[in-house]
């Protein structure tokens, strides 16, 4: 046992080593933006849990390892939510635990070639696994998944389209797997070794097959988008509000002349309901005039033809609101609303939380904007689900649109990675993307994923025009959805079921109990050879 291994004997210790670890890849995604990193960055995780005593010790590895993870790419989220940020990530970090045990079941000693051919398709299913249920909304979404570090890599974009970002996190895994294999099993174990080396070889020639055979989008013209990014804004809640309009307002008119298709503002840009403000309604239909474009907008208000406060994409004309209005889906935990809020209310007392839970749309929408085109919003993080931008494709949507305001985590990595997020959804549906902020990063991305233009950052205030080119065709992922993820479950499934087989096979070959020693009248044990 070398110091390093008796060190590691404090169950305290090890907990912190496996959240480090865990930690890693937050490298790969923006800021730091280093998308090699990824495939490299879970192997001290894994040698870690592969080395656990236990089973039940690598599932700790697991959880701990969860938390860092969950914590770091989260670590945006802490001036806000304050302690209750380590609270969820030690929560969500709970679904690695089976991860971490699995890491060891197949890893674990020396392993043989079998094992470690195994880890390499079972390891990516868990993963896969575990980012399929922290996707759920109510648990905080689909942020920070392996997958999307690979947002600026032109072959990952193209496999992408084949089978989405969860196709991108299962090869990303498998990597790992294979590198911590390389790292840690003995040369003399050549077929674990041969098996590792193989099944990266396996896994470049399927990406680079996938990537010569992938379709591609077939252009179909272009529209000129305008993306309005007023800045921040200083000012109370009614004073910001009506100098962000202002300011919203002078850099739309500043679009006259320049011929756009279409004007989109960032999410909340627009602070009352149009209904019950018919001049600031009759301000931006002015300014559709002027600019000869639609002009979609955020409005964050309670609304006045139902009760509750809504977020709401709603499309204005040169002749007021044209009635196409998208109200936000899939809303934030603990920013927009609170969940089990008689129970977790108190989190508004520790942090930025919901006072008023905001209420859901029930569809999404696909808006005619005029010149013939036809667009699909989405509102901040909804951004992160690929079922919806796959969802608005399908309908018929042209141009995908986000828009968003990370006014509130201005100075973290949540603005840079929140619009790379764009570049992954154009490249799965095949449809240009536009995201669209209030405060930055803003970005525009052409059918492939590919970025159009420059970002606006987090420390401009200006419209810029993009031309956006158009793509007609159905990519695979469009097509037939999710299976990279259905794949993993089955063979999770099947895993659990050889794992079930086997145990029964063991509890029946097990030798029977030994007969208990005779007995002499005095009740005290027989004595061979007295």
């Amino acid at each position: 046992m070398t110091r390093f291994d008796r060190w590691l004997v404090s169950p305290w210790r090890r907990a912190v080593i496996a959240a480090l670890a865990g930690s890693l890849p937050v490298f790969a995604f923006p800021a730091p933006s280093w998308w090699w990193f990824a495939h490299v960055a879970l192997v001290p995780w894994i040698l870690l849990a592969r080395t656990a005593p236990t089973g039940g010790r690598a599932a700790y590895d697991g959880w701990f390892g969860g938390l860092g993870f969950m914590l770091a790419v989260h670590h945006w989220l802490l001036p806000s939510l304050n302690v209750f940020t380590v609270v969820i990530a030690a929560l969500l970090g709970t679904l690695w635990a089976p991860w971490g045990w699995l890491v060891r079941r197949l890893l674990g000693g020396v392993p043989s070639a079998g094992r470690v051919g195994a880890a390499l398709v079972v390891l990516p299913s868990g993963w896969l696994g575990v980012e399929l249920v922290r996707s759920w909304q109510g648990l905080g979404g689909p942020w920070g998944l392996l997958g999307s570090s690979q947002w600026q890599v032109a072959p990952a974009l193209r496999l992408a389209s084949v089978g989405g970002v969860w196709l991108l996190s299962f090869l990303v895994v498998a990597v790992n797997v294979a590198v911590a294999v390389l790292t840690a099993v003995r040369r003399s174990r050549v077929p674990a070794v041969a098996t590792a080396v193989t099944g990266l070889v396996a896994t470049a020639a399927a990406t680079s097959a996938a990537w010569m055979w992938s379709p591609r989008p077939d252009a179909d013209g272009q529209v000129r988008v305008a993306v309005v990014q007023p800045g921040v804004i200083g000012g109370g809640a009614g004073a910001g509000a009506e100098k962000r309009f202002a300011r919203e307002e002078a850099l739309t008119r500043a679009l006259a002349g320049r011929h756009v298709d279409l004007v989109v503002w960032g999410e909340s840009s627009v602070g009352v309901d149009l209904a019950g403000r018919p001049d600031l309604a009759e301000r931006i239909s002015a300014l559709s005039r002027e600019t000869g474009a639609d002009i979609l907008v955020n409005v964050d208000a309670r609304r006045s033809d139902r009760p509750g406060i809504y977020k709401s994409s709603v499309l204005v004309g040169a002749g007021g609101p044209t009635g196409a209005r998208y109200d936000k889906m899939r809303l934030v935990p603990f920013g927009e609303y609170i969940p089990a809020r008689s129970l977790l209310g108190w989190a508004t007392s520790v942090g930025k939380a919901a006072g008023e839970d905001r209420r859901r749309g029930t569809e999404q929408v696909v808006m005619d904007a005029g010149h013939g085109l036809r667009v699909g919003p989405m509102i901040c993080f909804e951004t992160a689900f690929p079922d919806m931008s796959r969802h608005l494709a399908q309908d018929g949507a042209e141009v995908l649109l986000a828009q968003s305001s990370t006014s509130s985590f201005q100075h973290s990595w949540a603005p840079e990675q929140h619009a790379s997020l764009a570049a992954l959804r154009a490249a799965e549906t095949g449809r240009p993307m536009v995201h669209a902020t209030l405060t930055g990063v803003s970005a525009v991305y052409g059918p492939s994923g590919e970025r159009l233009g420059s970002w606006l950052g987090t420390d401009a205030s200006e419209a810029a025009v993009y031309e956006v080119p158009l793509a007609r065709g159905v990519t695979p992922y469009v097509r037939y959805g999710d299976w990279p993820v259905h794949g993993a479950l089955l063979v999770l499934a099947a895993l659990c079921a050889t794992e079930g087989v086997r145990a029964l096979r063991l509890r029946r070959s097990a030798p029977g109990p030994l007969a208990p020693p005779a007995r002499t009248v005095r009740e005290s044990p027989v004595r061979p050879g007295r």
